[in-house]
This record gives C-alpha cells, structure tokens and sequence, in this order.
C-alpha cells in the first residue's frame, strides 16, 4: 500500500514580513518547515525560537524545524518543549553521542530527527539512527534557499528506504532542497517520506494547488 508522502513547505522561500500569514497560506500542508541557521554552522542567518514560538502559536500545520546550529545540544530541546513535531539536528554539528540528544526531544514532545550534509555518508550512522525517528537527506548544500537538486544524493536515500522497509531502521526519510514538480518523482522513487518544498510552493500562485500536485506526483512514483 503506497505510503501518503508528507509535504513540507519551507518558511525559507515566504515573505519574512508576514510569517503568521504565510504559515495560513499552506494549511493544506502536512508540516511547515522552519530553517534555523545560526551563522556559524551555515554562512547565514534565518530565525531563532522566538520566531518560531510566534509562529507555531499560529500554524494550521504543525512545525518541522531544522537546526543548522552549533551546539545543538544546548538548544534544540527549547524547540521540542516549544511545540515543535519534529526537530532536525544535523551529525555533523554534535558533539556527544546523538542518541542522547533524540532521547531528550522524544522526551520534550517531538520526533527527534537527524539530518546528513551531501557529503556526508550514511553508514557511519546506521546505529545512532536507530534512536531517531526522521533522517532528513540534504541534498543541497545547507544554508540558502533557491539552490539546484543534487541527484548525487539519492542513493543515500535509497539506502535509507531499504534499511527502513527492512526493519533495520524505523524512519521517516525526508529530503531537502531544490524539491520542485520534477525533482520531487526522482526523490519519490528513491523512497522519500517527507519533501522539503521552498519555491515550488511558495512562489506559486496558488499554494493549496502546487501542495496537492506534490503530493499526487509523488505518490505515483513511489517504488512497488
């Protein structure tokens, strides 16, 4: 039975000026995205948790917030406590075990979800992902919006979905950057859950529509 894939507007690509309006514009979304970056771990600098407090009080979808931070340990339990469904830390950030830290989400409320660079290969991580319940594939570079897809990235994905169809993981797998009505049936195909969408959502004129073609596309390309 194919799996319902999960739309995730990005935050990124709105008008910053009217947050809690663009949050409403995507209500037909499964999850609102919301990129943090603290210009230290990424060359930019996007909202903190009182942005994201303000926002998740007015959301019609819930919160799936990616922290491209040092230090998450320090800080991403703020974001579950604050309300947050999932919060995303990326492997190559932390600086203890990682598993300690998803049990810390988990506990606050969220999912505890990790995220991997391009670059970044995925078997070192196999066993500290058994504590997780999302793996976010980068598969842009991290820190702006607006850049290309890196097909490069999709047999991280693949192998993520045979690990997860297998038993050996229990994950959602989602993929971030560049998503649009083409890259999204490539992402799709691999076995993606979760589709980051910046552009492709927010730049068209009717947001509810290019969700709803999102998600039927990648529907249709799911493998089996």
């Amino acid at each position: 039975m194919p799996r319902r894939p999960l739309i995730a507007p990005s935050l990124l690509s709105a008008d910053f000026a009217r947050l809690g309006e663009e949050a409403q514009r995507v209500a037909d979304a499964d999850w609102l995205h919301f990129d943090v970056m603290d210009a230290h771990f990424v060359p930019n600098l996007t909202f903190g948790l009182p942005v994201m407090q303000a926002v998740q009080a007015v959301s019609p979808v819930p919160l799936d917030c990616h922290l491209m931070i040092e230090a998450p340990e320090r800080w991403a339990p703020g974001y579950a406590e604050a309300g947050a469904r999932n919060v995303t830390v990326h492997a190559e950030a932390c600086t203890g075990d990682p598993r300690a830290l998803a049990r810390d989400l988990r506990a606050a409320g969220s999912l505890a979800g990790l995220a991997l660079k391009p670059g970044t290969d995925l078997d070192p991580y196999l066993d500290v992902l058994r504590g997780f319940d999302t793996l976010l594939v980068m598969t842009v570079e991290p820190g702006f919006g607006g850049q290309s897809f890196i097909a490069g990235t999709l047999p991280k994905v693949r192998r993520a979905r045979e690990l997860t169809d297998t038993g050996h993981l229990t994950l959602l797998v989602e993929v971030d950057g560049g998503i649009n009505a083409e890259t999204i049936e490539q992402a799709a195909e691999a076995g993606a859950d979760v589709f980051v969408a910046g552009s492709a959502v927010y730049g068209a004129d009717d947001p509810a529509r290019a969700i709803a073609a999102l998600r039927a596309t990648a529907t249709a390309a799911q493998p089996g």
